[in-house]
Formats: structure tokens, sequence, C-alpha cells
């Protein structure tokens, strides 16, 4: 959680940056005197809540006197016309928070529930896994919003496990190339992946003893076929052009997990709306 917060402060000085410049909001501040109002936020989409933390740390940035009372929890099923939260206090400090908290509970609302989709088409055979393919600076953010959809965080960064990918293995001169040297530098200390393109690339990551192989890009009968070979001797994890449709047949040839890239970088923004209360 401290990652996290420390990534919503950082965004939030720059996101105030964009917004604010180096002068104000020249509408709210002109039409507004220091009057109070409230506000409700309103879910216009159905699908799964991400994001509240930040949302409620916007508006208390600006305002330390702000009031912002939540009727559900990250994590939370919702569905369009439901009162999300009630927002009180300043209300040109509330407009001029607006579009930056709506902006980021909207992003991670939409991973939330993309996750969930994938999660559910993957009906509990397999674990559903996000990648690195995430925004710059939002790393934390939102692989916590896959795991508020129910998926789970693959590595963080380069630095928590071993990842031999296609670059590595055709630079280093081959995949048993690539782990040896991987083990004299680090020993047992980290796990080892390997991604693997065919069939004797799988037989080489199994000769290895690798921790988990992945198949990457693989058609269906070819991943059968690796798995096979591979009868539980390795964690197996699927990977590449990971839809929901090509999930839903992935999952029931007996891999322990997928990869998808689409859960942070495709993402469907999720719809809400900040209205007055009057």
């Amino acid at each position: 959680m401290d990652k996290i917060n420390k990534e919503i402060e950082e965004l939030l000085e720059k996101a105030f940056q964009e917004d604010f410049g180096d002068s104000c909001d020249v509408t709210s501040e002109a039409i507004f005197k220091g009057e109070k109002g409230s506000f409700e936020l309103v879910s216009k989409d159905e699908g799964i809540l991400c994001g509240l933390l930040c949302f409620t740390r916007v508006f208390q940035k600006l305002d330390k006197t702000c009031s912002v009372g939540t009727f559900f929890i990250d994590g939370d099923v919702i569905k369009k016309g439901d009162i999300i939260a009630e927002i009180s206090g300043n209300i040109a400090l509330i407009l001029k928070a607006e579009r930056t908290a709506l902006n980021l509970l909207s992003h991670l609302s939409g991973i939330a529930s993309k996750t969930a989709l994938f999660v559910t088409v993957a009906s509990g055979k397999l674990k559903i896994l996000d990648t690195r393919k995430t925004i710059p600076g939002m790393r934390e953010l939102q692989k916590y919003a896959v795991r508020c959809g129910g998926g789970f965080n693959h590595r963080m960064g380069l630095y928590d496990m071993v990842m031999i990918k296609d670059n590595h293995t055709d630079s280093a001169g081959g995949i048993t190339l690539a782990v040896g040297r991987i083990r004299k530098k680090w020993g047992k200390t980290y796990k080892i992946v390997v991604e693997t393109r065919n069939l004797e690339e799988v037989k080489e990551a199994l000769s290895c003893q690798v921790d988990r192989i992945m198949l990457d890009n693989m058609d269906i009968p070819t991943m059968k076929k690796a798995v096979k070979l591979i009868q539980g001797k390795a964690e197996i994890e699927a990977s590449g052009n990971m839809n929901l449709e090509r999930i839903a047949k992935v999952a029931s040839i007996g891999v322990d997990f997928i990869s998808v890239g689409e859960l942070t970088h495709s993402v469907k923004a999720f719809d809400f709306s900040l209205r007055g209360k009057r």
C-alpha cells in the first residue's frame, strides 16, 4: 500500500500541473467565492469498481476540509445508476479536482472490469495474469486494479523474476546458454520463466529444469502438444494475442496461467459522472 500511496501522490502532482499550469481554474475561481456544496458520484456503467483511494485523495489534497463519503469499496460490482460516493466542500475546489478524480477512477475501474470478464471466461481453471504493458508511472495502480478484478500480477518489473524472452535467447545463442548464465549469476535467487515459440524450444526449456515455460503465440494444437510434453514438470503459461474468445479455448487444455496484455494496455474507461445535489 505504501507504493500505491507514493504513486498516487506523484501522479496527482503531475495531473494538477497539467490542469492548472502556473495559474488556476480560471472558470470556477471567477464564478465561486468560497461557497459550499455537495455532489454525487454516479455510475453510468456496469462492472467492477476500483480507484476510490485515488478519487478521495484528489479532493482532499486540494481541500483538507472536503468530505468524501463512499457507499461501495474497491472490488464491488456496481451497476448503472448506483450512487458511489458523496462529496461535500468548497465548490470551486471540488470542480477543480473533478476531472483528475474521474480520470483515475474511470481508468482503474475499466481495468478491473475487463479483468473480471477474462476471469469469468477462464471459469476458475487457471489464473489470469497481467503484464508489464502498463502506462509509465501507473504500474502499481494498474496492477492493483487487476487484483480488484480477480486477476493476478505477473512480475512487477525487471527486478523480481527472471524472464528469458526470445531476444535474450537469440542474442545469447539459445535457451540453455541463457539459463546457464542466469544460474551462474543468481543461483536460485529468482524464479526462472522461459518464453518458447515452438516445441523444440519447449523441450530445451524442459531439459534446463526451469520453473515456468511460457507458450508464446502458439496455436491451440501446438499448445496441446506442449502441455503433454511438459507433463507437470514445470508451470505452464500461455501468452500472445489473448482475447476473450481465445481464452475460452486455451483454458481447457491444461495450462496454469494466461497472461493478457490487453488488461492494461487497451482499456475502455468506465463511465462515471459527478453531479451536483439540489
